[in-house]
């Protein structure tokens, strides 16, 4: 006989008692962090398809690469030319290489180029797909150029022919409908004249992008992110905001307006940044997923481990001049406006030219990420921090304590978030399971007079369900402490298949599907049942003998919810008792979500409630939702 799914035992309590068990917990407990690390930006969630777009490339960015990596010169039918890359003349001198197709002999076919994107370009059948490039012709006639999406022998899925006649840069688009799929078709660009023709930011962008944006994110991979129900979005990183010297350090103004006058940028996780996904795509595209941005802002030092490795630490942490400092947080402070300002102010203008005249409703910004607690860093960021507060007291700042859940750095970065008085501070960590079986209670223990905390990165080591289950464990601890832990995320969100940086991962994908682990539906299970109101003492058991166990209760005053997580994180059954009676009348059927080891996946039903102790599957997870009558 199937044992029942859940029974409770019921309690008296007084109403006095009863509210002082209640208390309120953070509306943004729980969201997202996104870097781009494991190609999560390009050749990821930004929907580009072409790889070195504008052929900017170079072997510091990947050993072996050059201004035509991903790229294949094309000549057909007995074409006779050649190709170079040039910098005399350019498109925009942020965007400074540009391919010259010198056409000698056209041939029967013509000559040209062809891009093979990241590892392949995955094409529907039906759908269509915008293609757009710059084009300059150097000498000779007008000639006509034609783009086409084939596969790799050949076939030709689908085209449309160019008429270049002007001799200076001239933006061409079309968009393709494409009459069969592949999953690793290539785009070719075929010239057929004599002549000289100059190419720059080749982009070939499927029509269907999330909620149809121009110059958007990736159908699928948006939607999984969207699903996750988050609160809040981090964005750009990570470490790769304070990048890899002061020269890479991250810098927003280089992201925002047209995308072939952005800056470039070598990716500190050894791949390359377009820098199409910029600023103004990360706060749109959290609007469109319902999550308040959170931007990451360097405290005006590079990473510590510059010229090193993360796994043995480095020594290369370095200041920004401090004559170049005012400047620096000029920066943040227009970063504020660029997204809070009126379209009178000159970067709420900039917003707006970009199709955004409303505000994106700013709240927070972070300042610094896994910083060695050096002088040279306490002595920016607390510049940076008395000039935001001064000037933005409507802007929450959020400080940083080091890598690491204990340590010298992360008791520095306190101390220094506690003299400063910075509202809310963030820390990380990766740890095996049994550290966060073992720290259900480290957050109990934290002074509620001080600073509040962001748990900005966290994940246990792997992607097993073991590791999803000591997460559920521990994540009922933030909710049970969300009057102090004001936000946290997991990390990283997105890995490509084959071009991994960073074990584990949320999400992985590659160029046709999308794959979430355990590790996302426990997430998930999470942001789509938060509450705003914690209630103490409504799943009771004896954590000493069952440190395995964990549990929390939520209410969501808005719709009257009461939402009861439990998680086993053991190898056996185990028993805990559920009271309900302090809530009243609630319906007499409940929603119950069981994530099991041999599931994988969340399952959901509906079951009546009956009278008794609740009997938990080992290594599972249920999160029970009861209605008011």
């Amino acid at each position: 006989m199937q044992r029942p799914l859940f029974t409770f035992i019921i309690a008296l309590y007084s109403t006095a008692t009863f509210a002082q068990r209640q208390k309120a917990i953070s509306p943004d407990l729980f969201g997202i962090f996104f870097e781009d690390i494991s190609y999560a930006a390009d050749g990821g969630l930004y929907a580009e398809l072409i790889q070195n777009r504008s052929f900017e490339y170079t072997g510091s960015d990947h050993r072996g690469w050059n201004p035509m990596t991903a790229w294949e010169y094309t000549p057909k039918g007995f074409a006779y030319g050649k190709i170079s890359v040039e910098t005399k003349s350019p498109l925009n001198e942020n965007n400074p290489h540009y391919v010259v197709l010198d056409i000698q002999d056209a041939g029967q076919e013509g000559l040209g180029l062809t891009n093979y994107g990241f590892n392949g370009i995955s094409v529907k059948e039906g759908e269509q797909y915008d293609v757009s490039f710059f084009a300059n012709r150097l000498a000779g006639n007008a000639m006509p150029v034609t783009v086409s999406l084939r596969s790799k022998k050949g076939d030709i899925y689908g085209e449309t022919t160019f008429d270049i006649k002007d001799k200076n840069w001239q933006k061409y688009a079309a968009s393709i409908t494409v009459n069969k799929s592949d999953d690793s078709a290539c785009v070719v660009i075929i010239a057929k004249g004599i002549g000289e023709l100059a190419l720059d930011q080749v982009s070939l962008f499927p029509k269907k992008t999330f909620k149809d944006r121009p110059n958007g994110m990736r159908a699928d991979l948006g939607q999984a992110i969207a699903d996750l129900h988050p609160k809040f979005m981090r964005f750009p990183g990570g470490c790769l905001v304070h990048g890899d010297g002061i020269a890479n350090i991250y810098n927003w103004k280089n992201t925002i307006g047209p995308l072939e006058a952005r800056v470039d940028q070598r990716n500190i996780w050894n791949y390359h940044q377009s820098m199409g996904l910029g600023y103004f795509e990360y706060f749109r595209f959290c609007e469109d997923i319902g999550a308040k941005p959170v931007p990451i802002l360097a405290a005006a030092v590079s990473c510590q481990n510059s010229g090193g490795t993360w796994a043995i630490g480095g020594t290369g942490q370095k200041g920004i001049p401090m004559q170049d400092m005012q400047a620096y947080i000029q920066d943040v402070l227009d970063l504020i406006e660029f997204a809070n300002g009126p379209v009178t102010s000159a970067w709420g203008a900039r917003r707006a030219a970009a199709g955004h005249p409303e505000p994106f409703h700013l709240e927070y910004v972070g300042i610094g990420n896994e910083d060695k607690m050096t002088p040279g860093f306490e002595e920016r960021f607390t510049m940076i921090y008395n000039v935001v507060k001064a000037k933005h007291p409507e802007i929450t700042v959020i400080g940083t304590a080091g890598p690491f859940s204990e340590g010298e750095d992360y008791e520095k970065g306190w101390e220094i978030v506690n003299k400063l008085k910075v509202p809310v501070v963030d820390e990380h960590y990766y740890n095996d399971p049994e550290w966060f079986l073992k720290n259900n209670l480290r957050y109990d223990k934290y002074d509620r007079k001080k600073a509040k905390v962001y748990v900005g990165e966290y994940a246990s080591k792997g992607n097993r369900f073991i590791n999803a289950i000591s997460e559920a464990a521990y994540m009922t601890s933030l909710e049970r402490n969300g009057d102090v832990v004001h936000m946290a995320s997991y990390a990283p969100l997105l890995a490509k298949k084959g071009n991994t940086n960073w074990n584990p991962d949320l999400i992985y994908f590659d160029n046709t599907g999308v794959y979430p682990t355990v590790n996302y539906y426990v997430q998930q299970l999470f942001s789509a049942n938060t509450g705003d109101v914690y209630i103490s003492d409504v799943v009771t058991f004896d954590r000493k003998k069952d440190s395995t166990l964990a549990a929390s209760c939520v209410k969501d005053t808005k719709t009257g919810d009461i939402i009861v997580k439990i998680v086993n994180a053991g190898g056996t059954d185990a028993k805990v008792n559920v009271n309900l009676k302090a809530f009243g009348a609630l319906q007499s059927k409940a929603n119950v979500t069981i994530l099991k080891e041999d599931r994988g996946v969340p399952v959901s039903i509906e079951t009546a409630l009956t009278k008794g102790s609740m009997t938990l599957d080992a290594l599972s997870m249920q999160v029970i939702r009861f209605h008011r009558k």
